[in-house]
Parts: C-alpha cells; structure tokens; sequence
C-alpha cells in the first residue's frame, strides 16, 4: 500500500489540475464581459449578433459614437428651431381645460396657454362651452416663449380682425343686415354686429317704441353710416335701412299714410311705416300758414303725396298742398282732403305730364320753325338743336315734381 505521502503526492497533480479547471473557468467567467464590450464595438468586418439581427429586420443602426440612442435623441431635440412669432397664425389641439384657460399643443416643447379672456369674441362664462380637449382650431401667438417655454395664445384677436374685416365689406357693398340691441342710453343704443359693439345714435331709430328702454332685445334692420377699425368706432343707423327697404317699393307722386311725430317751427316730421318724411310748412297749404300747430298736431294720421326722395341720406319730402281741391282746405277741412288724396293726386300728375308735354311741344315748334340750313353754314344748327332740346327739358323739369 503506498504511502500517504505517496498518496497525497499521487494526487497532487489532480488537485493541481483540478484548481487549474477551476481557474480558467473563473478566468472566462471574468472575461466574458470584456468579451461582449469587445463584440459591441467589433469592427465592421466582423458582424456581432446585434448587426446580424439589424440585418435581418431591418432595424437602423445605432451610431454608437455618439454615446447611444439616448444622447441622439436629447441632440435631435437641442436641433430643432420652432421660430414662432408673435402675431403668427399656428393650428393647435386643445389638450385640457383648467380654470386659467386652455392648454393647447402647437408643436412646441410645451403646451401654449390660451386664456379664457382670449377664447372668444363674445364674453365667456363657461369655457367648456367654447372649447373642448380634441378640438382642432386656428390661434394667434400674443406672447412668445417665457421662462417654462410657454406661448400665450388668443382665438378672440382672430375674430376680431375678421370681424372688422367682414364688416368693412358689408359697409362697402351697403348691404342692410339685422343686429340686435343689448343696451340704451340718452344718446341712443349699442348694438352687436358680427359680434362688435356698434353705436345706434338716437336720431337714427325709426322704430316706434313707448320708453327707449323697449329697444332691448330688438333685432332691427341696419345699415352701416361709419366704420374705423384704428379707432374702434362703428356706428349704424336704423332709419337708413327702413329708409332703403321702404324706398324700394315708394315711388315718387305716391300717396303715403302717415302719423305726425313731432311739430317744428318749419314743419312736421311724419312717420311712414318706420321712415321719417318732412312736411315742410311750405308745402302744408296754398294758403300762407303761419303756425304749423294750428294745422298739424302729434298723433294725427295724416295723408301726403310724396314729392321727392333722397335713398342715400334716407330723407322723404311730403306735401299735403297738392292735394287741396281748393287753396286753404288743409286749414278748415283736412278730413276731406285725406279722404281724397288718391283721385287729387291723380289729377295733379295728368296736370303735370300735360304740362310737361306743352312744353316739350313749344320747344320742338320753335326748333322747326328756324332755318336750319342757314345756320348750319355759321355752325350754329347742331348748337341750337341742342340748345331746343335742352330747352324743353329744363322746362319740363321746371313744372314737374324735383326727384
């Protein structure tokens, strides 16, 4: 039997190589994070697992150099430039609601902030009735990035410039639109139009009404009489639109029905369904009259023969005195002279078209009469075949009504 010495010699080289397995196992263990570190940076004539699976899905291959994805991504974002401006027109999607306002994403580092003072044109008490998260609108930048990256956007400003731009045009075509009366004073009414504030002065309200304050809540025909956007002043007038619309239909030699309004030194104002014509105290009689509250008094009905018409300044010039059968029937019967105000008015205009024809007929004869072709050798026919034509006309236009 051998020696334990021999023994132990004898396995000696067995332990040896038994820690000697046990070493390089422990040395691949330690090296095998080196090894991978060495496959991540391999060059490229030795594809790692990582480039062969890129290659078989066709994933992009990540620039190592530059530190990772992370430090791509955080560079990418350094890279881009918004180059938003104030007064900048930007699409937007509102993201929430919150008491200051709307957030809302244009695409930028962090959501712009939209007031609630900015929302809308018209006063806003409940923002969710404006706006909601997901609506797609158009903003206007009105601040540009503070400290938090934060633009400040405005919806009111967008269609307060359309508005006035709308308006403008409704002024140049002299359109009649409808606005409604939010408020009275002594000096007359605002009203809103395309959403702005307008001045209805006073004097322009043709409308029939018990107070001023009845004229809340009206909706009235208007016309536009001044508009500055720099200034922030419109102003509208109720009597023109009633005027246009009324003057579409009234002709000039008509028979109106009216009440009287109001009594003046120099005549009476009467109210035509909502238009003021002026029966000047020239026109209320053949006969002289010297006080018009003798004849006329407010509230009277009343029956006048329209004898000319302004559209543009919305004024209607009215006579009773053309339809007196005899001079001073205004003063002691004017009963009688409205109950016959058609068929005298009818009479008046035969009277008048004669007239006018005896003159066109004058003018001709004495046309006719001269020696045209001795004239014509001065060079003076063609002169005064105008001058003869110009002649019965003036003379026409003398006898009948001024339109």
């Amino acid at each position: 039997m051998a020696p334990p010495s021999a023994f132990v010699a004898g396995l000696a080289p067995a332990a040896s190589s038994f820690f000697g397995t046990r070493a390089a196992a422990a040395d691949v263990q330690v090296r095998r994070p080196v090894a991978a570190g060495a496959r991540m940076v391999a060059s490229s004539g030795t594809p790692t697992k990582f480039d062969r699976m890129r290659q078989k899905w066709g994933t992009p291959a990540v620039d190592e150099s530059k530190g990772g994805m992370y430090e791509e991504f955080e560079s990418a974002l350094e890279g881009l430039s918004y180059n938003f401006a104030e007064g900048d027109i930007i699409p937007g999607v509102v993201q929430q609601l919150d008491p200051n306002g709307a957030l809302v994403d244009i695409g930028a580092k962090a959501s712009a902030l939209c007031p609630t003072v900015e929302v809308s044109i018209a006063q806003v008490t409940d923002l969710e009735n404006v706006l909601s998260p997901g609506d797609e609108r158009e903003f206007q930048i009105i601040r540009s990035e503070n400290a938090d990256g934060e633009l400040l956007l405005s919806i009111r400003r967008i269609e307060f410039s359309r508005a006035w731009a709308r308006v403008a045009q409704l002024a140049a075509e002299d359109v009649t639109f409808m606005g409604t009366v939010i408020s009275v004073n002594r000096g007359g009414g605002l009203v809103v139009v395309e959403g702005l504030r307008a001045f209805l002065p006073g004097s322009h309200i043709s409308v029939r009404r018990e107070a001023q304050e009845d004229l809340v809540g009206m909706e009235l025909p208007l016309k536009l009489i001044q508009v500055d956007p720099e200034e922030k002043k419109l102003v509208v007038s109720h009597r023109l639109a009633a005027a246009a619309s009324l003057m579409t239909s009234l002709e000039t030699g008509s028979v109106v029905a009216g009440i009287v309004r109001s009594v003046k030194p120099y005549g009476a104002f009467v109210d035509i369904g909502g238009v003021s014509g002026l029966l000047h105290i020239s026109q209320i009689s053949h006969d002289h009259v010297k006080d018009v509250s003798a004849v006329l008094s407010p509230g009277m009905q009343v029956k006048a023969y329209v004898m000319n018409q302004d559209k543009n300044k919305g004024r209607i010039s009215l006579s009773t005195k053309v339809l007196e059968n005899e001079p001073g029937d205004m003063m002691s019967d004017p009963a009688a002279v409205f109950a016959g105000a058609e068929e005298i008015a009818q009479r008046y205009q035969a009277r008048v078209e004669e007239e006018r024809r005896a003159a066109s007929s004058v003018a001709e004869d004495i046309v006719s009469s001269l020696d045209l072709a001795s004239l014509d050798d001065l060079g003076l026919g063609g002169d005064l075949v105008g001058s003869g034509a110009a002649s019965g006309g003036a003379s026409a236009a003398a006898d009948a009504p001024a339109e």
